[in-house]
């Protein structure tokens, strides 16, 4: 890639039609958890309740949204994706839920609502989350019916979300804070506490189409690159931005003493690496054409956040 700083009109077009699929999508994948999750009435009702509170609060749901628009470039009706989508979506909820508790983040608000810990308590809010990830592969093995497909996508799930990504990323995050900025050692927290999930999204949409190797690999990439800078981008909007805007407390990063590219770079040259990074991400698109176009428009979401 040349070395610039495109504005974001020309690495990726806006979300244009793509946005009415985006509430048309997001209302498909609730319904979907709702139909997975327990319901509040059951016992032990305070833990479905935790549940439910964490999973279905208002997002963005951009990690489902990837799986449905990376397997509608390679073939996949929406009805293939609903579990992966859906078991995506359910560790986000999860990794979320933790990653506020006080022993993490220790923040009090998420998705504009006081965060599970607040409502529920610490203890139900660690076994909420608990549940909800091992909700996740129950969902991916009821509902894709082809076993080799649904091997690969746990495994998929398993290894991007373990200890070698996800949860790799968040120890790093927080064993950094003692550590001065570094922009190696944002990176590495980065492209696994974030881009991880993001390319495991992108990976599970592709094998539930039943793309071949390549091209689950081509997805991957390209989620790898877009969670890279939507990572940058948070962490700028954490400066930048107000808590009514972001849904959370925001301008906690600096005082927790937290690796950001912010901190190792400043403002300016971290906006210059996220855009390099979704200038990558949809290079990447390239040989698909125009059936990669619901994912160029989510690139160009992701950059639309900090400019």
């Amino acid at each position: 890639m040349p070395n610039r700083n495109p504005s974001s009109s020309r690495i990726a077009p806006p979300l244009g039609g793509f946005a009415t699929d985006i509430e048309r999508l997001r209302t498909r994948v609730e319904t979907h958890l709702n139909r997975w999750l327990p319901p509040a009435t059951k016992e032990a009702k305070r833990l479905h309740a935790a549940m439910r509170y964490s999973a279905l609060a208002p997002g963005k749901r951009i990690r489902p949204l990837l799986v449905y628009a990376g397997g509608k470039a390679l073939g996949a009706k929406p009805e293939h994706l609903d579990g992966p989508a859906c078991a995506v979506e359910l560790i986000h909820a999860y990794s979320l839920v933790h990653d506020d508790l006080p022993a993490m983040d220790d923040d009090d608000l998420r998705r504009g609502q006081p965060t599970s810990h607040k409502k529920f308590g610490e203890a139900m809010a660690i076994l909420a989350g608990d549940a909800l990830l091992t909700l996740s592969f129950e969902v991916v093995a009821r509902e894709i019916s082809d076993p080799s497909r649904a091997g690969a996508i746990l495994l998929e799930l398993a290894r991007r979300t373990g200890w070698s990504g996800m949860i790799g990323g968040q120890a790093a995050d927080v064993l950094g804070e003692s550590q001065p900025p570094s922009r190696a050692l944002t990176e590495y927290i980065h492209r696994r506490k974030t881009a991880s999930l993001f390319e495991a999204a992108c990976r599970t949409g592709a094998i539930a189409a039943g793309a071949d190797s390549d091209a689950v690999e081509q997805a991957g990439s390209y989620g790898w690159h877009l969670g890279s800078a939507f990572q940058i981008t948070d962490d700028l909007l954490d400066v930048t931005a107000s808590s009514e805007q972001m849904g959370k407390g925001v301008a906690k990063d600096a005082q927790a003493g937290k690796q950001t590219m912010a901190a190792a770079v400043g403002s300016d040259a971290s906006k210059t690496i996220a855009d390099a990074a979704i200038a990558q991400a949809v290079e990447v698109l390239e040989p698909l054409g125009s059936a990669a176009d619901d994912l160029r428009a989510l690139a160009g979401f992701v950059v639309e956040r900090h400019h």
